[in-house]
């Protein structure tokens, strides 16, 4: 059985320098703070509890504490709240989800109505929302577009999460253009996403099967699997290599295999290592 692993598996940029500042932080921070998870995978959550990172869920008396920035950022409220408790800011949100928030508020300030296609509840998006002065609009589908609202807005900035599918987001942008005159669209999907989903769209079509690996949690993950799923039905999302099922394998002759941008290398060599064993 050949195995064929996608160049562009596992962590992002932006992940590895999260976890960088991460491990670099409690080396030299007496205590480390941190709001939910630092990426979305349980096993680099270990690896980050076990260095001494601690969870919390709101902020106390900051005297002699850092607080670490999540990958995904926050909200402005939270930065005051923090500089105001007396924590030391530790920023790891990633670059090009800073660069998102920069065009959220530039085209706020030009008076443009903020329109962020991405998963609502997400960290991302709600970090990005977190930097306006005025509420957003969220659309996260095509059929869930709130008309009503849209039909009252002169002019919008769109912007979206940086893991979403370009596909969906094209097709939610010119539904909007259908509503809004004056419209402007920054495709803020970042480049780490747009490489692994265009070698999603090879993947499946050039393997008997495909494997993706990565959490239940993770956004971009899920966009992975939901692009080769309907490519090839052949397909299979895992946490790892205990996921595995060997009736998958049978009768296979390729497995294409990719990894989410929150999952760490260990993980996908183990998964590989099981594949092997079961053929």
């Amino acid at each position: 059985m050949k195995i064929n692993l996608a160049k562009s598996a596992g962590f992002c940029f932006g992940v590895k320098r999260a976890l960088e500042i991460a491990f670099g932080a409690v080396s030299s921070q007496a205590r480390v703070y941190m709001l939910g998870d630092i990426v979305h995978n349980e096993e680099v959550i270990k690896e980050i509890k076990k260095a001494g990172v601690k969870k919390i869920k709101t902020l106390t008396n900051g005297k002699d504490k850092a607080l670490l920035i999540r990958a995904h950022g926050e909200g402005l409220a939270i930065y005051q709240k923090a500089y105001k408790l007396g924590y030391k800011i530790i920023d790891a949100t990633c670059p090009m989800v800073k660069e998102i928030h920069q065009i959220a508020k530039e085209m706020e300030n030009e008076g443009y109505k903020i329109i962020v296609i991405g998963d609502k509840k997400h960290d991302e998006v709600r970090g990005i929302i977190g930097q306006l002065k005025n509420k957003a609009l969220i659309i996260d589908a095509k059929a869930k577009l709130p008309l009503g609202q849209l039909k009252k807005i002169k002019k919008a900035a769109v912007i979206c999460q940086s893991t979403q599918n370009f596909q969906k987001t094209q097709a939610i942008v010119g539904e909007l253009k259908k509503y809004i005159k004056q419209l402007k669209f920054f495709n803020t999907i970042c480049r780490p996403t747009r490489a692994k989903q265009e070698e999603i769209k090879a993947l499946p079509r050039e393997n008997d099967t495909v494997v993706i690996i990565g959490s239940r949690t993770s956004a971009n993950t899920q966009r992975l699997f939901e692009i080769a799923r309907s490519l090839n039905p052949r397909t299979h999302w895992v946490q790892s290599a205990e996921d595995l099922n060997k009736n998958w394998f049978k009768r296979i002759n390729s497995v294409g295999i990719t990894a989410g941008a929150s999952t760490p290398d260990r993980i996908t060599q183990e998964v590989i290592k099981k594949i092997h064993s079961f053929s």
